[in-house]
């Protein structure tokens, strides 16, 4: 059955988090003298633990699909490795430990006391009670819902002026490899992330359901963006997204300035399904393999920055002159 396999790859996870965790983190979380913050250093761990096996993933599964059958045959080095530090501090839980601090307490907090004032949580996998295979039908609702959220998500960033700000700094880059996924303003990653925790506390998704919904859907994404030419064909296409389908949203003046779209412009904001961006008329189906960028940027040679710091720096830039001229 799939949920034994399920629990299987779940049993031997928390077996390494917890030896990581004991002979690694532990003895550096009393060194350093934050003893009292060791739920939240395991919790930590597995997200550690995740990124690590996401990048190996990456590596040796993805790269060698990049080197086989690449759209670019150089895709710009200095580009490309601006791209991999913002996936080391995602995937190596520098971005996650700083929410856990931040708004995930917060969030944690507000839910708790609601929980205190008699406010149930909505546990959406009750909606088919006594199935035989209860675990994988909770995973699938729950990566239905999520999936949904963050449909829609994206097109508010691409819709609001304020959030498109912020977002440009990822349609920016030119060279799109499977490094591209992370490739963020750490403000947008805020936002996002802040979002998609509330709903998921809001569905009922326990923390290690969460942390296994977000690796998947990571690393479909990072397939998405790679240097690859590939497409899963006209049904394929339908079931899930490829690679073709979303470098056209990324496409210069196809992904989000599409003409004769005054209000949600662009096309295939899906995440991991296309069937939104069919349902709300999104989808571009388009057999084409399009330049990569911003409109802006190519025609009239808007920096959006070279170094980490530099498209940090100009994100909020961006952010602040749109806030001025609404």
């Amino acid at each position: 059955m799939l949920s034994d396999v399920v629990n299987f790859f779940l049993d031997a996870f928390a077996n390494v988090q917890t030896l990581l965790f004991e002979n690694v983190i532990q003895p550096i979380a009393f060194e350093v003298g934050v003893g009292n913050l060791l739920d939240v250093a395991f919790e930590g761990t597995g997200w550690l633990l995740v990124g690590l096996i996401q990048i190996a993933v990456m590596v040796c599964l993805i790269a060698p699909l990049e080197r086989w059958r690449p759209l670019e045959r150089h895709p710009d080095a200095s580009a490309v490795r601006v791209d991999v530090i913002y996936t080391l501090i995602q995937r190596l839980g520098l971005f996650k430990l700083f929410m856990f601090f931040t708004f995930e307490n917060a969030i944690e907090t507000g839910f708790g006391a609601l929980r205190v004032a008699g406010f149930p949580t909505l546990n959406i996998d009750a909606i088919w009670p006594g199935v035989t295979d209860q675990a994988a039908v909770s995973f699938v609702l729950y990566l239905l819902v999520l999936d949904g959220v963050h449909y829609f998500i994206h097109r508010g960033q691409h819709h609001f002026n304020q959030w498109w700000a912020l977002h440009a700094l990822h349609h920016s880059q030119r060279h799109m490899t499977m490094w591209t996924d992370n490739r963020n303003h750490l403000l947008d990653d805020v936002i996002t992330a802040m979002l998609l925790s509330l709903i998921a506390k809001l569905i009922g998704v326990g923390p290690g359901q969460f942390v296994a919904l977000v690796a998947v859907s990571q690393l479909c994404e990072n397939f998405q963006h790679a240097n690859f030419k590939c497409s899963f064909g006209w049904l394929g296409d339908r079931l899930l997204i490829s690679p073709r389908f979303h470098r056209l949203h990324h496409g210069i003046g196809i992904g989000h300035e599409s003409a004769g779209r005054q209000t949600l412009g662009g096309h295939n904001f899906g995440v991991l399904f296309p069937w939104w961006d069919m349902l709300f008329n999104t989808a571009d189906f388009s057999n084409r393999y399009e330049a990569t960028g911003i409109r802006d940027q190519v025609e009239e040679g808007r920096d959006y920055g070279q170094g980490f710091w530099a498209q940090q720096r100009l994100g909020l830039a961006r952010l602040f002159e749109r806030r001025q001229n609404a």
